[in-house]
């Protein structure tokens, strides 16, 4: 097999930078920076500013820890949400698809992962003490775990579980409608709404 022209220090670094995407290997990186390069400029630089502004202009919302462009965003602003109800998820990602199912009126907590001792992610490194403090604010009366249904899903619905019980508060868990080992960001809106409908207690 023929080695492969050396390419310019700029195009290599863009395209080791869209490796770093979830499910880009080499020759997908390659075949976008490419073409970005070849056809479409303007598009190339419209994701430079697009990404720079997001990197320096996106923070996490001081209550929810989702993201937000200010420090309270604008679902836990908004009068209308049953602020009774607390909803756990991993990811902003899974938060968007149980906003997209209709099924749910209450706020969130994202906790940006899940625990997972095999890659070091423990309470301590997602903040439990800051969930604590969220979810004893003396509104809300029900959380819902709303992890996802995979190992390091379950064994944090099943920590948290724990820890909120022992403050006194109620604790429920979706449906098991959402087929197991799935991911909430892939599920369809339907589907969701209906794991939220039959939630039980955890």
């Amino acid at each position: 097999m023929r080695d492969m022209l050396p390419e310019p220090e700029p195009l290599s670094a863009l395209i080791e930078a869209l490796r770093r995407l979830p499910g880009v290997g080499q020759r997908s990186a390659r075949r976008m920076a490419y073409h970005l390069l070849q056809y479409d400029i303007a598009g190339a630089d419209q994701l430079s500013r697009a990404l720079s502004t997001a990197v320096s202009d996106i923070q996490h919302c001081a209550r929810c820890n989702s993201f937000s462009q200010n420090d309270i965003c604008e679902t836990c602003l908004n009068p209308k949400r049953n602020a009774a109800q607390l909803c756990i998820v991993e990811t902003p990602a899974d938060q968007n698809m149980i906003e997209a199912s209709h099924g749910y009126q209450g706020l969130y907590y994202v906790l940006m992962g899940r625990i997972a001792p095999l890659e070091g992610v423990g309470p301590a490194q997602l903040n439990f003490e800051r969930l604590l403090r969220r979810a004893m604010d003396g509104t809300v009366t029900e959380v819902i775990l709303a992890t996802n249904f995979t190992a390091e899903g379950e064994t944090t619905a099943h920590y948290l579980t724990e820890i909120l019980r022992e403050k006194g508060l109620q604790v429920s868990r979706i449906a098991r409608g959402i087929p197991t080992g799935s991911e909430l960001e892939y599920v369809d809106a339907g589907t969701i709404a209906w794991a939220f409908m039959e939630r039980r207690g955890a």
